[in-house]
């Protein structure tokens, strides 16, 4: 067979698989330097701490205040000037702003999915709902970006190459990539005295070394609870494959040496605070440590229709502890520059304060056309703010991005090409995202 190729050395095949998308979207130039990007990026070790904040936290009582707004859109909260000269946050984000130079917010991502269904799958996975879906629903028609990172990846020393704490996401299964790729859940409270992680410990009947090789081993591992995304495929090989996982883990130094979180000096765990969230995030740091590629930590609770304002003087100021904690250990450890944090949850809130339907105090509704996404890490630029919106806060209007570009960039950034051709069980092929081009001004 003739191998065609061009000047530089590229098969004509592989200038096919780029696609019409991409020579026509970004250009032949912009294709090949995506595939460049992907290509640099797997040559270091990365990772990703997604803090996925369920049900769309406000934008402008976070990293977009409106100070020139009218008070039924500014809220009740102040603007403070952050170490990025010009810049406002919200007055509770006082330790991000402070540290603002290690960081950028993307301030004009926004989609037309405005209900938690949709919009959680369009900003797990890059790829918008093939039909439509209602509010609570749980959905999954295409990978994750943990999934994908999982099969795209791996990790070593038994441990499984995507976790969430303390639970999954909506979106954030595996679908046709197969029940290995769901992420493994830790479900525990890691700041309990008690705390611990299933199947890491070998049961006391199992303890005698020997018993490894005995049938008996598979019995007493399937009465383990196990955790299955709601579209991981054929529950059978999905059983297969939560028993490998169980036997590597357990028979892992490595494995279990991560989960030791009371190993960390008591100084660490004191600055990630006592709440669960501060140790999810500590145990997060521990993960990607030991070569973890993808860890999320699902936080509910930011689906703010009433009482934001006393909501954010405690949720979010814990948040943004936590998060500001993370980004300064990983600093001060070297590792910021191979870990990616992410902080984002489905949509923005409307710009417009009101008592809603059925609420007895202000809150905000649901809205997509404008939200803000914190970065960090992985070359990420330090000290910079992507777009802007309106001067009331209702759409995105200077460098406007989609979910797919923002997933692109987390791929691209952990060594995964954007453009590359999936196929589901029945062979049909899938793109990974629907535009493989990135927020650039991230990369």
């Amino acid at each position: 067979m003739t191998v065609h190729r061009n000047c530089e050395g590229t098969k004509r095949r592989d200038c096919l698989k780029l696609g019409l998308g991409a020579l026509l979207g970004g250009g032949f130039v912009d294709a090949l330097r995506t595939r460049s990007l992907a290509s640099d990026s797997s040559k270091r070790t990365t990772g990703c701490i997604l803090f996925w904040l369920d049900g769309g936290p406000s934008h402008i009582e976070t990293f977009d205040p409106k100070p020139d707004a009218p008070i039924e859109i500014r809220g009740e909260f102040q603007p403070i000037k952050t170490k990025t000269p010009g810049y406002y946050f919200s007055e509770n984000m006082k330790r991000l702003a402070a540290i603002s130079d290690k960081f950028s917010i993307v301030r004009s991502v926004c989609h037309n999915q405005n209900n938690h269904g949709a919009g959680n799958h369009y900003m797990m996975t890059g790829s918008p709902t093939r039909i439509p879906v209602s509010c609570g629903a749980f959905v999954s028609f295409h990978p994750s970006m943990g999934s994908v990172v999982s099969a795209e990846r791996g990790a070593p020393h038994g441990l499984p190459p995507y976790f969430s704490m303390p639970s999954i996401t909506r979106s954030g299964g595996p679908n046709f990539l197969g029940a290995r790729h769901a992420p493994f859940v830790v479900g525990d409270d890691p700041s309990r005295e008690r705390f611990q992680v299933r199947d890491v410990t070998i049961p006391e009947a199992l303890e005698n070394s020997r018993a490894l090789n005995r049938r008996e081993l598979r019995a007493k591992l399937d009465q383990f609870k196990r955790y299955h995304d709601r579209a991981a495929g054929d529950p059978v090989v999905g059983i297969d494959e939560n028993f490998q996982q169980a036997v590597s883990l357990m028979t892992s130094k490595a494995a279990q040496d991560a989960f030791e979180i009371r190993s960390e000096p008591q100084s660490v765990r004191d600055s990630y605070g006592s709440s669960a969230l501060g140790h999810r995030a500590l145990l997060a740091r521990r993960l990607v440590e030991a070569g973890v590629p993808f860890v999320t930590i699902n936080d509910g609770g930011w689906d703010h229709h009433s009482n934001i304002f006393s909501a954010f003087r405690k949720q979010g100021q814990q948040l943004e502890s936590v998060v500001a904690t993370l980004i300064e250990d990983l600093d001060q450890r070297g590792l910021l520059d191979t870990t990616l944090v992410i902080v984002m949850g489905e949509f923005g809130r409307t710009p417009a304060i009101s008592t809603l339907s059925g609420q007895s105090t202000p809150g905000r509704d649901h809205w997509s056309s404008a939200m803000s996404v914190l970065v960090a890490g992985c070359g990420t630029p330090r000290g910079t703010v992507v777009g802007a919106t309106d001067v009331r806060g209702y759409a995105a209007v200077e460098n406007i991005y989609k979910p797919e570009n923002l997933v692109s960039s987390v791929y691209l950034k952990l060594g995964i090409n954007p453009d590359k051709i999936l196929y589901n069980s029945t062979g049909r092929p899938s793109h990974l995202v629907s535009d493989p081009n990135p927020i650039k001004e991230i990369m």
